[in-house]
């Protein structure tokens, strides 16, 4: 049988053991199904007959969006302070004179964070039932919003697990996390709406001469909209997003989560080799 990691076992007994989990997942649930059963109220109220399915449609993704919204500021906030904590601590050298590798550490502080976050998505499922009574969803539907959630939990972490890598103190790593998940999730949306208008306004000869060409720029658009959450997101939900005409021969959800997988590897592979000790390392610790 195999061993489990001792830092993994340990993270996750401290995280799940104390009264602080059971309270955010409380204040976590008590957050979403506000947004629930206010959205419910504000239909139901002084209109005749049940709720309807189309209503039930908008209930759906009001919920997904919503809990898109949570899930960027857990994700960011829990991973963000798992390798510069142990530093702040002083304990990180000790972890470093173990027998566990930089990247079995950096694995582990990930693991627990997420089985956290996952435990929090997991306990929303109840109220995607309230969506199911009314009818309107398939549970295809579900299953994909679920399967996004997981890559962009993953996504979210390793941006954390990478920023508490580089920076010496939390407050730093916590504030870089937010301002990538942020950048990433509006900031790449922003962008691909303005590089949309501008194509279109210059197709409409508002701009003269051509600054970009017209068919790189669709390709950035398309590319900015499949890796941004908020527009796959929608897609996953049947809604349309910006009209470009490019293919890359994969659905939008594939692109994003080949990506974000990519991506995350990599962040790993780069916060495990900022933790090499001797010579081989090449941190760069910021001492801010």
């Amino acid at each position: 049988m195999a061993e489990i990691n001792p830092v993994l076992l340990k993270e996750l007994r401290q995280r799940f053991r104390t009264g602080k989990t059971a309270w955010l997942l409380a204040l976590y649930l008590l957050v979403i199904g506000a947004f629930v059963l206010g959205f419910m109220y504000l239909n139901w109220w002084g209109s005749p007959g049940i709720f309807q399915p189309d209503r039930s449609r908008t209930l759906f993704i009001m919920l997904s969006v919503t809990q898109l919204v949570l899930l960027g500021f857990v994700v960011p906030g829990l991973t963000a302070g798992v390798i510069s904590g142990e530093r702040e601590r002083q304990t990180l050298n000790v972890l470093l004179t173990t027998r566990l590798t930089p990247r079995q550490i950096v694995w582990s502080k990930l693991v627990s964070a997420c089985a956290f976050v996952v435990l929090l998505v997991v306990a929303t499922l109840p109220l995607y039932s309230i969506v199911f009574m009314y009818g309107g969803i398939a549970p295809g539907q579900v299953l994909g919003v679920f399967g996004f959630y997981l890559v962009t939990i993953f996504l979210f972490g390793c941006l954390g697990v990478a920023c508490s890598s580089f920076f010496k103190r939390t407050g730093v790593s916590t504030v870089t996390a937010y301002g990538l998940a942020f950048a990433l999730a509006a900031g790449t949306g922003f962008l691909a709406v303005f590089l949309y208008e501008m194509n279109r306004l210059q197709a409409r000869g508002g701009i003269s001469p051509e600054t970009w060409h017209p068919a790189f720029l669709a390709w950035v658009v398309e590319f900015l909209q499949d890796i941004n959450p908020v527009f796959v997101l929608m897609q996953i939900l049947g809604e349309n997003g910006i009209p470009t005409g490019v293919n890359f021969g994969l659905p939008g959800w594939a692109v994003y989560t080949l990506v974000h997988l990519a991506a995350g590897l990599l962040l790993l592979h780069w916060s495990a080799r900022l933790l090499l000790p001797g010579g081989k390392r090449r941190r760069i610790t910021m001492d801010v």
